[in-house]
């Protein structure tokens, strides 16, 4: 799901070789960084005021969402390239080694820098990575998914996002679908929707990690599932790639957006997985 940024508390700018990146900084503290893709700054800006308590906490809007614009907004956005984006964040910012909680396409951004730049992070933690490749069915997700960016490439935007809910295994009845996309709607969120569904959602889900090098790096990987997500096509991964990197899934508060729907019980069990490390 994707949100609309109004929050810019700390906000600043990093200029890369082919973008300028958004990012926000609060508290003080060993470093955090609260990572999505496509979601933006502004998603986990509750989370991040309650961390910043006791941290220094990094927050961003990945390459061509939102507020981080790119020379070429054609280009696709791809694990390594976020991966790449947070390794310079991360290094600009000069308080890591981190911890980085990535959601989503934001965990395969996580996981994708602990591949790339091991010595930037010390914890990843990887909630519910949307990694269809490790799962039996991945031809007639890949399949799914094809259907689902050409339905909303073609103009037909509702009936993209509910092949998108159906293939995702989360239930949501048709008219609250054609309220919440249909009619008017932000600008901007229109346009990092169709970013997602044209540059973006293929390169998160057909992402392979590489589990060799993950499974051997010096810093700690967890995987995270909600509570709320049993069954629904996220969970599926995150558990199908914990039980390849042989280590039990960490549960936390609510469902796929559990951060963003109740961040102070989110915030509660994150402290605790990141402290039992």
């Amino acid at each position: 799901m994707l949100t609309n940024a109004t929050d810019t508390a700390g906000a600043r700018t990093l200029k890369v070789s082919d973008a300028r990146l958004h990012y926000e900084v609060r508290g003080q503290g060993p470093l955090v960084v609260l990572v999505g893709a496509p979601m933006d700054a502004a998603a986990f800006a509750p989370l991040a005021d309650l961390l910043a308590a006791d941290h220094t906490v990094l927050t961003t809007d990945p390459r061509g969402i939102n507020r981080s614009r790119l020379d070429d907004p054609e280009q696709d956005s791809t694990p390594r390239l976020r991966a790449d984006d947070l390794s310079r964040l991360i290094t600009h910012v000069d308080a890591g080694p981190a911890v980085v909680v990535g959601s989503s396409g934001g965990a395969v951004s996580a996981l994708a820098l602990a591949q790339a730049h091991p010595e930037l992070v010390h914890t990843v933690i990887a909630h519910e990575p949307p990694l269809i490749e490790l799962l039996e069915g991945r031809e007639q997700l890949r399949a799914g998914t094809e259907e689902v960016v050409a339905a909303y490439l073609a103009g037909d935007v509702i009936g993209a996002w509910k092949k998108f809910f159906a293939q995702a295994g989360v239930f949501i009845p048709e008219p609250v679908v054609e309220e919440m996309f249909g009619g008017a709607r932000d600008v901007q969120q229109v346009a990092d929707e169709r970013r997602w569904f044209a540059h973006e959602m293929r390169a998160s889900a057909y992402w392979r990690p590489n589990l060799a090098a993950l499974s051997q790096a010096a810093c700690r990987i967890v995987v995270g599932i909600g509570e709320d997500s049993t069954g629904q096509l996220c969970d599926r991964t995150a558990r199908a790639f914990a039980q390849e990197l042989d280590t039990e899934p960490a549960a936390f508060p609510g469902g796929h957006t559990g951060f963003v729907d109740n961040p102070d019980a989110f915030a509660v069990r994150l402290r605790a997985v990141i402290h039992d490390g």
